[in-house]
């Protein structure tokens, strides 16, 4: 497989579907240089993106939360989406929505008069822990924290907010595991680089309340399933020195769908049965 950047297709850019290499940006983009960039990861299932709309609506969202608006209709957006899938022959992939202040009259830490830009791409991606599925990722834990929302504005899925996860996700992968879990500026346990977190305890589960981190639509779509189900959820501050006590783990997110974790630093978990339940169910969910 070719790189990103050198591929067939098309990519939808600014109201228009260009040739997939034309799909470029000036080297003085305000974004690249001050994140002041929003995205969304979504999945396209059989011809259907998952909670397609719901995902254009916070990415709106992101970009009013970090000073911008996007110059586009949630409407515009999701033709833009089916658009680039029908021009590419996909029914399956993976769709990355972005906006950014690009380049224009301002090239310092304003851009209130630069332009705002919005393209749409995707591509066919496969599972993002690989066989994590089966047998349980294993995660290492990072020395980085999720800042409070008073330093970051914690509920944007904003692209300078990732710059830890990065980070993050390389130190873990240097010592042999998929990802990071991360805790927050309090210490409590807060998520993934990329993921939400689920711990299951005597038949309940319990979850970190994003009171500083994405409330992800997955862990949302996930959280329902489970109150269907008549399960009780705890969303609440979990300490460190709780990871002994639980008994199984998994990830949630677009792009991870919902993932067993089978290990987190010296802590060892189950894949057991409601893990692989839930997993199951995601899977039927997405694709009817």
């Amino acid at each position: 497989m070719s790189g990103y950047d050198d591929r067939d297709g098309q990519i939808w850019m600014d109201g228009k579907l260009i040739p997939w290499r034309d799909a470029n940006v000036h080297i003085l983009t305000h974004a690249l240089h001050y994140a002041s960039s929003v995205f969304e990861g979504e999945r396209c299932y059989n011809g259907k993106i998952f909670k397609s709309v719901a995902h254009s609506e916070r990415l709106k969202r992101s970009a009013n939360m970090i000073d911008f608006e996007i110059p586009f209709s949630v409407e515009e957006i999701e033709k833009a989406k089916y658009d680039v899938l029908q021009a590419n022959g996909w029914t399956d992939a993976y769709v990355r929505a972005v906006a950014w202040r690009g380049a224009g009259e301002e090239m310092g830490v304003a851009s209130s008069r630069n332009p705002v830009r919005l393209a749409v791409a995707a591509w066919e991606w496969g599972a993002y822990y690989g066989d994590a599925k089966m047998k349980g990722a294993k995660l290492d834990i990072s020395k980085w924290k999720r800042p409070s929302p008073e330093t970051a504005p914690s509920q944007a899925k904003a692209a300078g907010l990732y710059m830890i996860c990065t980070m993050s996700k390389h130190a873990a992968e240097a010592k042999g595991c998929s990802d990071a879990m991360m805790f927050d500026y309090r210490g409590y346990v807060a998520e993934a680089t990329g993921a939400n977190i689920f711990f299951v305890k005597d038949g309940e589960v319990h979850t970190p309340d994003p009171d500083c981190f994405l409330n992800g639509i997955t862990r949302q779509t996930v959280i329902g399933m489970l109150k269907d189900r008549q399960i009780k959820v705890h969303e609440r501050h979990i300490m460190p020195e709780e990871l002994e006590g639980f008994e199984q783990c998994w990830l949630t997110g677009t792009a991870a769908e919902v993932t067993p974790v089978g290990k987190i630093g010296d802590y060892n978990f189950e894949v057991g049965a409601l893990t692989r339940e839930i997993a199951e169910d995601y899977e039927k969910l997405v694709r009817a």
